[in-house]
């Protein structure tokens, strides 16, 4: 497995959801989950395979998804440094 640090070196970046569904036992209330996960834009394979999940899994049916992505280490911010500082 993957660091964080690898995957958003590759191009990840983190993706938040928040997953309105219906409790099983109480059809007409709605409870809130938040997931969160590197994942890749536009395609989201990580979010869309949890979403998979939910549906073969999870009793609550999903009523709605929001969700935000960020990129926190672009292609401009990242450079490699060979050196070293010694402090007496």
């Amino acid at each position: 497995m993957k660091s964080a640090f690898e995957l958003q070196l590759e191009g990840y970046g983190l993706t938040t959801a928040q997953i309105l569904y219906h409790l099983p036992d109480h059809p007409h209330l709605l409870q809130a989950f938040i997931w969160q996960e590197y994942d890749l834009e536009p395609d989201f394979p990580v979010l869309f395979r949890f979403i998979d999940f939910w549906k073969e899994e999870i009793d609550g049916p999903i009523h709605s998804i929001v969700y935000a992505h960020k990129r926190l280490i672009g292609p401009n911010e990242w450079r490699n440094v060979n050196g070293e500082i010694i402090l007496h």
